[in-house]
Parts: C-alpha cells; structure tokens; sequence
C-alpha cells in the first residue's frame, strides 16, 4: 500500500470513531422526536458524518484524522476547500467511488494515493503536511 493511501486509510479510521461517537449523542436527541429505526441506523450516522467531514475540511482542508496523519486536502488550483465541495465529495466517496473500484483496480491510485476517484472528480488531491 502507498504512504499515502495508508496514512489516509488510518486517518478514515479515526475519524470514523469520532463520527460514530457523535453520532450516538445525535441519535439519542433525535429518538425522542423520531421512533423511525432506519433514521436512527442509516440517515443520522450519515448526515453527522458528512456534517462533521464537510465543516473540518472547510476549516483548513483537514479532519481530526488527517490532522493526526500530517495530510491536508486541497483544491488542485491551491484554493481551500468549500464546506459543499467537501460535503459532495463524500458523498461521491461513498456511492460512485465503491462502482470505480471494482471497474478500475489497477488505476485507482493515481499519482502514489494523492488522488483517488472522489479526489479526482472534484479536481483536489491530499498532500502531506510538513
């Protein structure tokens, strides 16, 4: 595996947990209101996930995550990412992406694991922060 990729798969990972945990604290407010299970186990883990993913990487083009592994997510014109950039490209990630991968194994990292599809779809790249 790329360091790159690597380093972003861990970075995934722990933001994953912290998303989660958010999450929970979401749902247990939302239960009172909503009684649906499939709001509680699809839609609000999502849209929290999204939600914290798109207002991190507003904020300087990193998540706690890529924070923890030195990367930063930029346009590829230098411009810091939007929040609905972020946000849209999360949900490329997560729906058109997984269909990439199986299509295209051999070139789904292009450029050592700077640019994945979703990177690519929405014209930014991760680097590592120094």
């Amino acid at each position: 595996m790329k360091r790159v990729t690597s380093k972003r798969t861990k970075a995934v990972l722990i933001d994953g947990v912290i998303a989660e945990l958010l999450s929970f604290g979401v749902e247990q407010l939302v239960r009172k209101k909503v009684k649906s299970e499939f709001v509680h186990a699809v839609i609000t883990p999502t849209l929290v996930s999204y939600a914290i993913e798109a207002c991190q990487m507003s904020r300087g083009g990193q998540t706690i995550g890529y924070k923890l592994m030195g990367l930063e997510l930029k346009n590829d014109d230098g411009t810091p990412v939007t929040a609905e950039q972020a946000f849209k490209r999360a949900l490329h990630r997560d729906t058109l992406t997984v269909a990439a991968y199986f299509k295209d194994r051999e070139h789904f990292e292009a450029e050592d694991g700077a640019v994945l599809p979703h990177d690519k779809a929405f014209h930014m790249h991760v680097t590592e922060k120094n």
